[in-house]
């Protein structure tokens, strides 16, 4: 118990460090309409625009990961893209899908930076640069996500149990973007055992995994090897982003969900 305990301490150490913007400070725990909450700001304020404010909440309700950061192709990281009007304009990136022509929910997708837009009301670029504005947002997180499961930390909503129960049912194909792909075979659940003496074992599953991320958005870039134990990594790597906290540090639910991962006992 006093092992498991120190984990934790540790746990949280680490975790306070990896959102730190210098030594000894920590960022206050965003709320949960904020958690994932991305800034896009390469070109945006360059331009005389406010920064572009990216809620991953809704829009991971609506697609599944591997749509947007495979087939469509944004960076993991944020500013990474390097995204501008002009590829959106022509269909690529954001553009992708706010098109002035998607439907979604009997909604349509509202376009991103038209040229029409631009030229006859900077208004309706607030939808998107809205940093720093007060911008009511479109869709309302409470309202949106109230008859979804909790989740104890992150956005206070688990998404896995939501996609299981059918609440939500995220896409895993854009027309005119995606290819077509084989329903992939299940693998089994394996276990990985902790370095921390005492500490539970984590049951990784590629069968949840795959639902929001197929194959090709950990493997090769994050995870190199596709044996079990081929690749190494430590905890201090993860709390830096690496590995599993490229998503579990950013917009997956966050490391210090501890009991998420670490589910079985040592005997």
């Amino acid at each position: 118990m006093r092992r498991w305990v120190l984990f934790l301490a540790v746990s949280a150490v680490f975790a306070g460090s990896a959102f730190a913007e210098q030594p000894g400070s920590k960022k206050r725990r965003p709320l949960p309409p904020e958690f994932g909450r991305v800034i896009i700001n390469n070109t945006s304020e360059k331009a005389g625009m406010a920064a572009v404010s990216f809620d991953h909440w809704y829009h991971r309700a609506k697609y599944t990961c591997r749509v947007c950061h495979v087939d469509v192709g944004f960076a993991m990281k944020p500013g990474a893209t390097g995204i501008k009007a002009a590829d959106n304009q022509a269909g690529f990136y954001c553009g992708a899908c706010h098109n002035g022509k998607l439907v979604v929910d009997g909604r349509t997708v509202f376009e991103s930076c038209g040229k029409a837009l631009i030229g006859e009301n900077r208004q309706a670029c607030l939808r998107c640069h809205s940093v720093g504005k007060n911008v009511p947002p479109s869709i309302d997180f409470k309202a949106f996500t109230k008859n979804l499961p909790v989740g104890r930390l992150g956005n206070g909503v688990d998404w896995e149990k939501a996609e299981e129960a059918g609440l939500i049912k995220p896409s895993d194909f854009l027309e005119g973007v995606s290819i077509p792909r084989q329903p992939m075979t299940a693998q089994k659940d394996f276990a990985l055992t902790a370095k921390l003496q005492g500490m539970p074992e984590i049951i990784f599953s590629h069968k949840k995994h795959t639902v929001w991320n197929g194959c090709e958005l950990c493997h090769p870039e994050i995870f190199v090897g596709v044996k079990k134990g081929a690749t190494k990594y430590s905890m201090v790597e993860i709390f830096d982003g690496k590995y599993c906290g490229a998503c579990h540090v950013t917009v997956a639910f966050p490391l210090t969900d501890c009991g998420r991962c670490h589910t079985r006992p040592v005997q």
